[in-house]
């Protein structure tokens, strides 16, 4: 089974500020950890959400696009791992260390794997 675990950043979060050498320290040894346990399938950070496009559909069939997060939070995805476990359990537990390494609030989410098409 695969699982997004993805790393909660405020609106105003600089990694320039937030991020020190400890921390992405700490990182690079989850993403390690992770890699030599056989469950790490992607890994990435992403930049802020204030450099985000949003697309809309409109009902005449155009597509509008601003430049602005597609949700109002004060909340965004500041980066994921995709895992591949063999549980649930398992995927909150690498979750339980991408909090602390990130010192972050992270989401374990399963993905959804529809059958190919026939």
């Amino acid at each position: 089974m695969r699982y997004l675990v993805a790393i909660h950043h405020p609106d105003n979060y600089d990694p320039a500020i937030t991020e020190d050498e400890t921390m992405i320290n700490d990182i690079h040894a989850l993403n390690r950890e992770m890699e030599a346990a056989g469950v790490r399938i992607m890994a990435v950070g992403l930049s802020p959400s204030r450099n985000a496009k949003s697309l809309r559909a409109q009902p005449d069939g155009a597509v509008i696009v601003t430049d602005e997060p597609y949700l109002e939070n004060t909340e965004h995805v500041g980066g994921f791992w995709i895992l591949e476990t063999a549980n649930v359990d398992e995927a909150v537990e690498w979750g339980r260390k991408a909090v602390i390494a990130c010192r972050a609030p992270v989401e374990v989410r399963e993905l959804l794997q529809r059958p190919p098409r026939q």
